[in-house]
Protein backbone atom coordinates (compact mmCIF):
# COMPACT_ATOMS: atom_id res chain seq x y z
CA UNK A 1 0.00 0.00 0.00
CA UNK A 2 1.18 3.71 -1.01
CA UNK A 3 2.00 6.37 1.20
CA UNK A 4 -0.51 7.94 -0.73
CA UNK A 5 -3.51 5.38 0.22
CA UNK A 6 -2.63 5.50 3.57
CA UNK A 7 -3.02 8.97 3.69
CA UNK A 8 -6.51 8.57 1.96
CA UNK A 9 -7.36 6.07 4.74
CA UNK A 10 -6.85 8.65 7.43
CA UNK A 11 -9.62 11.11 5.88
CA UNK A 12 -12.90 10.18 6.42
CA UNK A 13 -13.79 6.80 3.58
CA UNK A 14 -16.52 6.47 1.72
CA UNK A 15 -20.16 6.20 3.65
CA UNK A 16 -21.20 2.99 0.76
CA UNK A 17 -18.88 1.04 -1.35
CA UNK A 18 -20.44 -1.61 -3.98
CA UNK A 19 -18.07 -4.44 -5.28
CA UNK A 20 -18.33 -6.04 -8.54
CA UNK A 21 -16.69 -9.44 -7.66
CA UNK A 22 -15.79 -10.67 -11.06
CA UNK A 23 -12.13 -12.76 -12.20
CA UNK A 24 -13.10 -15.95 -10.14
CA UNK A 25 -13.04 -18.58 -13.18
CA UNK A 26 -10.30 -17.11 -14.71
CA UNK A 27 -7.85 -17.07 -11.53
CA UNK A 28 -8.88 -20.62 -11.52
CA UNK A 29 -8.28 -21.44 -14.89
CA UNK A 30 -4.46 -19.77 -14.89
CA UNK A 31 -3.90 -22.59 -11.98
CA UNK A 32 -5.64 -25.14 -14.52
CA UNK A 33 -8.03 -25.91 -12.20
CA UNK A 34 -11.62 -25.77 -12.47
CA UNK A 35 -13.83 -22.51 -12.79
CA UNK A 36 -15.81 -23.40 -8.90
CA UNK A 37 -11.95 -23.64 -7.65
CA UNK A 38 -11.70 -19.95 -8.41
CA UNK A 39 -15.43 -19.20 -6.85
CA UNK A 40 -14.31 -20.89 -3.34
CA UNK A 41 -11.01 -18.83 -3.59
CA UNK A 42 -12.77 -16.21 -3.91
CA UNK A 43 -14.66 -16.81 -0.23
CA UNK A 44 -11.59 -15.09 1.28
CA UNK A 45 -11.63 -12.12 -0.05
CA UNK A 46 -15.04 -11.75 0.87
CA UNK A 47 -13.90 -12.16 4.51
CA UNK A 48 -11.11 -9.66 3.83
CA UNK A 49 -13.13 -6.99 2.14
CA UNK A 50 -15.66 -7.10 4.81
CA UNK A 51 -13.17 -6.89 7.87
CA UNK A 52 -10.96 -4.04 5.78
CA UNK A 53 -14.56 -1.70 5.06
CA UNK A 54 -15.48 -2.03 8.92
CA UNK A 55 -12.13 -1.37 10.18
CA UNK A 56 -12.02 2.01 8.14
CA UNK A 57 -15.43 2.70 9.18
CA UNK A 58 -17.56 2.33 5.35
CA UNK A 59 -21.03 1.98 6.41
CA UNK A 60 -21.96 0.11 4.01
CA UNK A 61 -20.64 -2.52 1.50
CA UNK A 62 -22.81 -3.99 -1.35
CA UNK A 63 -21.04 -7.10 -2.85
CA UNK A 64 -22.36 -8.82 -6.30
CA UNK A 65 -22.69 -12.59 -5.59
CA UNK A 66 -24.85 -13.63 -8.36
CA UNK A 67 -26.91 -11.51 -11.19
CA UNK A 68 -29.71 -12.62 -12.74
CA UNK A 69 -27.91 -13.22 -16.00
CA UNK A 70 -25.92 -16.14 -14.14
CA UNK A 71 -28.56 -18.59 -14.50
CA UNK A 72 -27.45 -18.91 -17.80
CA UNK A 73 -23.77 -20.00 -16.91
CA UNK A 74 -23.51 -24.11 -17.40
CA UNK A 75 -25.61 -26.03 -14.99
CA UNK A 76 -22.95 -28.08 -12.76
CA UNK A 77 -21.52 -24.30 -11.89
CA UNK A 78 -25.06 -22.61 -10.89
CA UNK A 79 -25.38 -26.21 -8.64
CA UNK A 80 -21.97 -25.29 -7.08
CA UNK A 81 -22.12 -21.65 -6.71
CA UNK A 82 -25.85 -22.49 -4.67
CA UNK A 83 -24.06 -24.76 -2.77
CA UNK A 84 -21.37 -22.45 -1.98
CA UNK A 85 -24.12 -19.51 -0.97
CA UNK A 86 -25.45 -22.34 1.66
CA UNK A 87 -22.30 -23.18 3.44
CA UNK A 88 -21.22 -20.01 3.85
CA UNK A 89 -24.36 -18.68 5.17
CA UNK A 90 -24.20 -21.32 7.39
CA UNK A 91 -20.18 -20.83 8.01
CA UNK A 92 -19.96 -16.92 8.31
CA UNK A 93 -23.05 -15.76 9.83
CA UNK A 94 -22.34 -16.26 13.22
CA UNK A 95 -18.77 -14.67 12.47
CA UNK A 96 -20.85 -11.82 11.14
CA UNK A 97 -22.87 -11.30 14.08
CA UNK A 98 -19.67 -11.75 16.89
CA UNK A 99 -18.14 -8.50 14.75
CA UNK A 100 -21.59 -6.87 14.61
CA UNK A 101 -21.89 -6.63 11.07
CA UNK A 102 -25.78 -6.99 9.69
CA UNK A 103 -26.23 -9.18 6.57
CA UNK A 104 -29.24 -8.79 3.94
CA UNK A 105 -29.78 -10.22 0.72
CA UNK A 106 -30.92 -7.92 -2.25
CA UNK A 107 -32.64 -9.54 -5.17
CA UNK A 108 -35.43 -11.61 -6.08
CA UNK A 109 -34.92 -14.52 -3.93
CA UNK A 110 -38.09 -16.36 -4.85
CA UNK A 111 -35.81 -18.57 -7.59
CA UNK A 112 -33.84 -19.79 -4.72
CA UNK A 113 -34.76 -23.08 -3.49
CA UNK A 114 -36.76 -23.49 -0.08
CA UNK A 115 -33.99 -24.46 1.99
CA UNK A 116 -31.68 -21.81 0.84
CA UNK A 117 -34.46 -19.27 1.37
CA UNK A 118 -34.53 -20.16 4.86
CA UNK A 119 -31.37 -20.14 5.94
CA UNK A 120 -31.45 -15.85 3.86
CA UNK A 121 -34.33 -15.47 6.49
CA UNK A 122 -32.62 -17.22 9.45
CA UNK A 123 -29.31 -15.13 8.85
CA UNK A 124 -31.17 -11.76 8.46
CA UNK A 125 -32.61 -12.32 11.31
CA UNK A 126 -29.79 -13.21 13.41
CA UNK A 127 -27.91 -10.23 12.47
CA UNK A 128 -30.75 -7.49 12.36
CA UNK A 129 -30.25 -6.26 15.64
CA UNK A 130 -26.34 -5.55 14.84
CA UNK A 131 -25.09 -1.91 14.49
CA UNK A 132 -21.87 -2.06 12.56
CA UNK A 133 -21.33 -2.55 9.09
CA UNK A 134 -24.30 -3.22 6.68
CA UNK A 135 -23.32 -6.17 4.53
CA UNK A 136 -25.54 -6.14 1.12
CA UNK A 137 -25.00 -9.20 -0.58
CA UNK A 138 -26.60 -8.91 -4.46
CA UNK A 139 -28.35 -12.81 -5.47
CA UNK A 140 -30.25 -12.90 -8.10
CA UNK A 141 -30.11 -9.80 -8.67
CA UNK A 142 -30.17 -7.03 -11.57
CA UNK A 143 -30.47 -3.45 -12.24
CA UNK A 144 -33.31 -3.58 -14.52
CA UNK A 145 -35.55 -6.02 -12.44
CA UNK A 146 -35.47 -3.84 -9.44
CA UNK A 147 -36.22 -0.81 -11.13
CA UNK A 148 -39.37 -2.91 -13.11
CA UNK A 149 -40.13 -4.51 -9.85
CA UNK A 150 -40.27 -1.44 -7.75
CA UNK A 151 -42.20 0.37 -10.90
CA UNK A 152 -45.10 -2.34 -10.31
CA UNK A 153 -44.95 -2.36 -6.69
CA UNK A 154 -45.71 1.39 -6.85
CA UNK A 155 -48.44 0.83 -9.45
CA UNK A 156 -50.35 -1.43 -7.26
CA UNK A 157 -50.31 0.63 -5.29
CA UNK A 158 -51.78 3.79 -7.35
CA UNK A 159 -53.96 1.25 -9.09
CA UNK A 160 -55.42 0.63 -5.19
CA UNK A 161 -55.69 4.60 -4.33
CA UNK A 162 -52.99 4.59 -1.90
CA UNK A 163 -50.81 6.45 -4.09
CA UNK A 164 -51.30 9.69 -6.45
CA UNK A 165 -48.78 9.47 -9.29
CA UNK A 166 -47.75 12.92 -8.45
CA UNK A 167 -46.39 11.61 -4.92
CA UNK A 168 -44.02 9.23 -6.92
CA UNK A 169 -40.64 11.03 -6.16
CA UNK A 170 -37.44 9.78 -6.78
CA UNK A 171 -36.97 9.76 -2.71
CA UNK A 172 -40.21 7.49 -2.75
CA UNK A 173 -38.66 5.18 -5.76
CA UNK A 174 -35.46 4.82 -3.87
CA UNK A 175 -37.34 3.90 -0.72
CA UNK A 176 -39.14 1.08 -3.02
CA UNK A 177 -35.78 -0.38 -4.12
CA UNK A 178 -33.74 -3.51 -2.76
CA UNK A 179 -31.76 -0.64 -1.27
CA UNK A 180 -34.34 1.26 0.51
CA UNK A 181 -32.99 3.68 3.59
CA UNK A 182 -29.04 3.06 2.58
CA UNK A 183 -27.25 6.18 0.81
CA UNK A 184 -26.62 5.45 -2.75
CA UNK A 185 -23.13 4.13 -3.36
CA UNK A 186 -20.35 6.59 -3.42
CA UNK A 187 -18.13 4.44 -4.86
CA UNK A 188 -18.19 1.13 -7.08
CA UNK A 189 -15.18 -1.36 -7.58
CA UNK A 190 -15.13 -3.86 -10.57
CA UNK A 191 -11.94 -6.47 -10.50
CA UNK A 192 -11.06 -8.15 -13.27
CA UNK A 193 -10.16 -6.05 -15.61
CA UNK A 194 -13.84 -5.66 -17.76
CA UNK A 195 -15.18 -1.94 -17.27
CA UNK A 196 -18.66 -2.32 -17.21
CA UNK A 197 -21.51 -2.22 -14.48
CA UNK A 198 -23.39 -5.49 -15.91
CA UNK A 199 -26.61 -4.22 -14.64
CA UNK A 200 -25.70 -3.54 -11.21
CA UNK A 201 -27.29 -0.87 -9.14
CA UNK A 202 -28.19 1.35 -12.45
CA UNK A 203 -31.18 3.35 -10.25
CA UNK A 204 -28.13 3.52 -7.41
CA UNK A 205 -25.24 4.34 -9.37
CA UNK A 206 -26.42 7.80 -11.05
CA UNK A 207 -23.30 9.49 -9.57
CA UNK A 208 -21.68 6.84 -8.08
CA UNK A 209 -17.66 7.26 -8.51
CA UNK A 210 -15.89 3.73 -10.57
CA UNK A 211 -12.91 2.50 -10.04
CA UNK A 212 -11.77 -0.64 -11.92
CA UNK A 213 -8.48 -2.95 -11.38
CA UNK A 214 -7.04 -5.68 -13.35
CA UNK A 215 -7.01 -7.41 -10.44
CA UNK A 216 -8.67 -10.69 -10.06
CA UNK A 217 -10.98 -11.36 -7.10
CA UNK A 218 -9.41 -14.29 -5.59
CA UNK A 219 -6.14 -11.75 -5.54
CA UNK A 220 -8.36 -8.56 -4.30
CA UNK A 221 -6.60 -7.31 -0.80
CA UNK A 222 -6.33 -4.90 1.21
CA UNK A 223 -3.49 -2.91 -0.92
CA UNK A 224 -5.88 -3.18 -3.86
CA UNK A 225 -9.02 -1.74 -1.77
CA UNK A 226 -7.03 0.64 -0.11
CA UNK A 227 -5.66 1.79 -3.59
CA UNK A 228 -10.02 2.69 -5.24
CA UNK A 229 -10.59 4.24 -1.55
CA UNK A 230 -7.15 6.58 -2.35
CA UNK A 231 -8.36 7.24 -6.08
CA UNK A 232 -11.79 8.12 -4.44
CA UNK A 233 -10.06 10.41 -2.08
CA UNK A 234 -9.11 12.61 -4.99
CA UNK A 235 -11.50 13.12 -6.83
CA UNK A 236 -14.21 16.24 -6.91
CA UNK A 237 -17.94 15.27 -6.57
CA UNK A 238 -19.76 17.89 -7.99
CA UNK A 239 -23.08 16.72 -8.27
CA UNK A 240 -23.95 19.16 -11.42
CA UNK A 241 -22.21 22.28 -9.65
CA UNK A 242 -19.31 24.00 -10.53
CA UNK A 243 -16.02 23.23 -9.44
CA UNK A 244 -15.90 26.60 -7.42
CA UNK A 245 -19.05 25.95 -6.24
CA UNK A 246 -18.11 22.54 -4.26
CA UNK A 247 -15.22 24.52 -2.93
CA UNK A 248 -17.28 27.53 -1.69
CA UNK A 249 -19.83 24.91 0.20
CA UNK A 250 -16.34 23.15 1.81
CA UNK A 251 -15.39 25.98 2.98
CA UNK A 252 -19.08 26.99 4.37
CA UNK A 253 -19.10 23.86 6.06
CA UNK A 254 -15.97 23.99 7.69
CA UNK A 255 -16.82 27.73 8.85
CA UNK A 256 -19.73 26.21 10.46
CA UNK A 257 -18.40 23.45 12.23
CA UNK A 258 -16.11 25.96 13.45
Amino acid sequence: MTDTTEQALSLSPPKHVAIIMDGNGRWAQQRNKPRVFGHKSGVQSVRNAVKFAGSIGIQALTLYAFSSENWRRPKQEVGVLMELFMAVLTNEVKRLSKNQVRLKIIGDVSRFSDKLQLKIRQAEELTANNTGLLLNIAANYGGRWDILDTTQRLAEQVKAGRLEPSEITEELFSNATCLAGVPDPDLMIRTGGDHRISNFLIWHAAYTEFYFTDTLWPDFDDAVFGDAIASFQGRERRFGHTGEQVQELVSNDSKESN
